[in-house]
């Protein structure tokens, strides 16, 4: 097969590559520049599209012997995960940068261009594995590593996604192994750290940078009766969870501490309760997808598993798609409405955020996922008041 290789400048993708040419492909590799001021982005371990990782990929591919790259596609990745990043917490939900790169670049736009210059398949450094079905139908799994596994992020993949992805690296024990093999090979990058955090944000500042492109204002913290208890610099510097630095100068009756439950960006408010406030029994989303095959009847509620972050661990949960209106205050049974996928998990799910991406897994398969939209707290505003 004809392969373009994504190679990010890591020891991950570089592998990967040579794995493609090792099994017999033709291959090229491309690095993708996701800034026009590619400076600006983060440098050494934290990075993963700067120059240094590019020149990364540049000797990583000429050792192997392929052609290499360089695409821009950085009007793509502003648009569809930087504005989005900006535009989703402005809204007051939190959105996984990460996930959104895989689903509109890396597998949207690279996975177009690659379609339309002739070749099969883009292979990736992603730890995950592509199995078939009896039916000869395409499946996503986890890694055989778990500890590594990157299924998570990849379950917003489709079945005709999946029919043009390679994952060289899924039956691989582990990430140890990858870097002797690196080593081996003679890569520069065989001890080059892992990646992390959010590229586009240079500091690790996140709050900050979001102040300077959203902006930031006094506001009002909330009971969960709606009782002002505090004042705020800016609801946007808080995440759901939080307990420290919520300048509250009211103590709760038990001595319990607060926690933020709740972000309203129309109103710049912020709501805070009792841990056990954070605890989700039901959530549900109209944004969802089936990462292959979908269930038969995804209306029957099916046993599967849930995970709410790319490192967590799976709860067991059922799941079923249900219809939800399209104006969560109407009142008439008539009212217009749209497919909801519904998850409700075994046991209570500890602060969960609209905007996070919610992966289904059947065993070890990737079923589909949903960006979370409305959840149910497992405690009621009575039950918490009662607990005041």
């Amino acid at each position: 097969m004809k392969v373009l290789a994504a190679m990010s400048g890591g020891v991950d993708s570089a592998v990967a590559a040579a794995r493609a040419v090792d099994a017999g492909h033709e291959v090229v590799g491309v690095h993708l520049a996701l800034s026009r001021t590619p400076g600006t982005l983060r440098t050494g371990a934290r990075g993963c599209c700067t120059i240094e990782d590019s020149m990364d990929a540049q000797r990583a591919a000429n050792i192997i012997g392929i052609p290499y790259y360089v695409w821009d596609f950085s009007t793509r990745f502003k648009e569809d995960v930087v504005d989005d990043f900006i535009a989703e917490y402005a809204a007051g939900r939190t959105p996984n940068p990460c996930m959104r790169c895989n689903e509109r670049i890396k597998f949207a736009a690279l996975l177009e261009k690659a379609l339309a210059l002739g070749f099969d398949a883009v292979a990736t450094g992603h730890y995950a594995s592509i199995e078939l079905d009896e039916h000869g139908n395409r499946e996503l799994h986890r890694a055989s590593d778990w500890a590594k596994d990157q299924s998570y992020v990849l379950g917003v993949l489709t079945a005709e996604q999946l029919a043009h992805s390679m994952f060289p690296l899924g039956a691989t024990p582990s990430k140890a192994e990858v870097r002797a093999e690196a080593a081996a090979r003679g890569f520069s990058v065989a001890a080059k750290p892992d990646s992390h955090d959010i590229c586009f944000i240079p500091d690790g500042d996140t709050r900050g940078w979001l102040a300077d492109r959203v902006g930031s204002e006094q506001g009002a913290i909330l009971d969960r009766s709606g009782e002002r208890i505090g004042t705020h610099e800016g609801a946007l510097a808080f995440t759901i969870g939080q307990r420290k630095g919520l300048n509250v100068g009211y103590p709760t009756d038990d001595g319990q501490p607060r926690f933020v439950l709740e972000i309203r960006p129309k109103t710049n408010e912020v709501v805070v309760g009792p841990r056990e406030a954070l605890a989700v029994e039901e959530l549900a989303g109209t944004t969802f997808s089936w990462t292959g095959i979908p269930p038969v009847d995804p209306s029957t509620p099916f046993d599967c598993e849930v995970q709410v972050r790319a490192h967590a661990d799976p709860v067991p949960a059922m799941a079923w798609v249900g219809r939800a209106p399209l104006n969560p205050d109407a009142t008439d049974c008539a009212a217009p409405s749209r497919d909801e996928l519904v998850i409700v998990p075994n046991q209570p799910i500890i602060g969960l955020s609209p905007g996070q991406t919610a992966v289904l897994y059947v065993g070890t398969r990737v079923l589909g996922q949903c960006t979370v939209e409305r959840t149910v707290s497992a405690a009621p505003v009575e039950q918490a008041a009662l607990a005041r």
